[in-house]
């Protein structure tokens, strides 16, 4: 299903028009996509959530094989992704979007990020970013293994693989 909502740009108040779109992911859920872009000054937004509401939740999976890198991910607007063996936490801020993608998917956005540390980042920073990307080549040919962790206050996202881990989330206070 697929509906358009007219509205106001949040930046220029140009009306815009806001996409809701319903899509099934086997095995786990219908998701619904809401999306707008705004033609006068550029602003996006994307957000996935579940259409069942979830209790907050942590998933965590073992990433070993070149075969994992297809597994999928639903990130809501809420959640943050960590991955302790890259030293990479991506928290949700004020513009977080949310995305459906697969582990490769993921690891290519971090790349994108990282990449940005030759155009602005010391000799130190361009030093550690090197070494990042080798470990994220190293990733994608299943000779470095990783844990992918994600982390919802909302419930809204997930890891669809039968050998997530799925457990309670508890958000420490602010």
């Amino acid at each position: 299903m697929q509906t358009v909502v007219p509205g106001p740009c949040p930046c220029c108040n140009t009306d815009i028009e806001y996409l809701y779109k319903t899509e099934n992911i086997p095995y786990f859920s219908d998701i619904l996509i809401i999306s707008a872009i705004c033609p006068s000054c550029g602003y996006k937004f994307v957000d996935t959530q579940l259409i069942k509401h979830g209790e907050p939740a942590r998933y965590t999976l073992a990433i070993h094989t070149e075969d994992d890198l297809s597994v999928r991910v639903i990130r809501s607007m809420s959640a943050a992704i960590e991955i302790p063996e890259l030293g990479v936490r991506i928290d949700p801020g004020p513009v977080c979007q949310g995305f459906v993608s697969n582990v490769e998917g993921v690891l290519d956005r971090i790349v994108d990020v990282v990449k940005g540390a030759f155009r602005w980042g010391t000799d130190v920073e361009k030093e550690n970013a090197t070494a990042l990307l080798a470990d994220i080549a190293r990733v994608k040919t299943g000779t470095f293994p990783i844990t992918l962790i994600l982390e919802d206050p909302s419930g809204n996202s997930g890891i669809e693989s039968d050998r997530v881990v799925k457990e309670k989330y508890e958000p420490e206070p602010e």
